[in-house]
């Protein structure tokens, strides 16, 4: 009898959580309903430094107040680091209550935007209808891109999937157009390790001029861009935004700078490095810890940078010539460097290192790729060290 009553409350859970979801599939908004864009300000970890976008569906007289949020991903989901390491992250579109959403937002400091879109009732259901399909388990999941496939991005193409020839996009110029990397670098200020780590990661590819369209990687952006966006509507021309309004107002944050930037550290460091070469040279004894030290490292970060360039699916990390200073074959060679006696090679080997330094710094003068100025240092100090490897040893 207990078995039998188990029984009959799971089915009755069961056939009540079936109605609930068929219910929810099949809500039919009111003409109170609305949607709304939802940009958040940066916050002050890494992660958090460019913002965030999402959709808002609320209808007052039937209680619903959603964000639908596509920037969600799963810490448990089968091999996520392994597929987060090869680029093949997957993420997912997410629905929480707004109240839950805006909390944390609240509880960050950050301010909270939402623009209203002026949309008739029909495209207000389609819209929610998609959004609600698309947030099914096995709907929900995308392939994440951080600059052509994420968060922000997926709005834009959600409303033009929906509403297709009723868009009108402006033409809108820039005078002084922007790359990726240029406008990630707006909001890095305050970030100058994460600056330097995006700079050696990403290879040539981000910085080719972004076109109008390539900027909304950014939610700051996506907010611009609604707001020069035409929406055809009974044979008449309207801005598709209705209001904006203030969720959360901006308010102001500590912001602590740290003082040892990749710039400083790496200048000291230069410095170190130099002074002992001179010592070097006038006691006529090599530092071997110090020779491999420099290999060993910037043969790890090559290494690195080789295997994210050519063992993954990480598409703004090709053509990476940072790979010229950071050079992986250095990681082989640091072991030889602990010889009192230096292979005959080995002054080739630097020279060819020397040409590799001088072909970074070109290619950073004709900015086929910009590399971080915090590599500036190191290229003058292992300028420094490989030339006196080459002529005094």
């Amino acid at each position: 009898m207990i078995i039998l009553g188990k029984m009959r409350k799971l089915l009755l859970l069961f056939i009540t959580f079936s109605f609930f979801n068929v219910y929810s599939q099949n809500i039919k908004l009111t003409p109170s309903a609305e949607v709304s864009i939802i940009t958040c300000g940066p916050g002050t970890e890494l992660y958090a430094a460019f913002g965030h976008s999402a959709f808002r569906v609320r209808d007052t007289k039937l209680g619903i107040d959603r964000v639908y949020n596509y920037g969600v991903f799963d810490f448990d989901q089968p091999n996520f680091y392994g597929n987060f390491a090869k680029g093949n992250l997957l993420y997912f579109l997410g629905k929480v209550d707004t109240n839950r959403f805006l909390r944390v937002y609240y509880l960050e400091k950050r301010w909270v935007k939402g623009q209203v879109l002026d949309l008739e009732i029909n495209d207000t259901q389609k819209i929610f209808d998609f959004l609600e399909s698309n947030a099914k388990p096995e709907n929900r999941e995308y392939l994440y891109d951080y600059f052509y496939n994420n968060c922000s991005t997926k709005l834009y193409d959600v409303i033009k999937e929906v509403l297709g020839e009723k868009l009108i996009i402006s033409e809108t110029k820039t005078d002084n157009p922007l790359s990726h990397r240029e406008l990630m670098q707006l909001y890095l200020g305050n970030q100058p390790w994460g600056d330097f780590g995006i700079d050696v990661c990403l290879g040539s590819t981000i910085d080719d001029t972004a076109n109008a369209q390539e900027y909304l990687f950014l939610p700051e952006n996506v907010f611009n861009f609604f707001n020069t966006l035409r929406i055809t509507e009974d044979a008449k021309i309207k801005p598709i935004v209705k209001r904006t309004e203030i969720i959360l107002p901006e308010t102001k944050k500590e912001t602590t700078k740290t003082w040892l930037t990749p710039l400083l550290l790496f200048a000291i460091l230069g410095l170190l490095v130099i002074a002992i070469t001179i010592k070097n040279i006038k006691s006529n004894k090599r530092s071997k810890w110090l020779d491999f030290g420099i290999y060993f490292i910037t043969g790890v970060i090559g290494l690195v940078i080789t295997l994210i360039w050519f063992a993954t699916n990480h598409e703004s990390a090709k053509n990476n010539f940072n790979v010229l200073w950071a050079f992986a074959p250095n990681l082989v060679v640091s072991f030889y460097l602990l010889k009192n006696k230096l292979p005959s090679w080995i002054k080739k080997y630097n020279l060819w290192l020397l040409i590799l330094l001088v072909l970074s710094l070109l290619i950073w003068i004709v900015r086929i790729q910009v590399l971080s100025i915090a590599v500036l240092p190191i290229i003058i100090f292992l300028g420094i060290r490989y030339f006196y490897l080459w002529k005094f040893n």
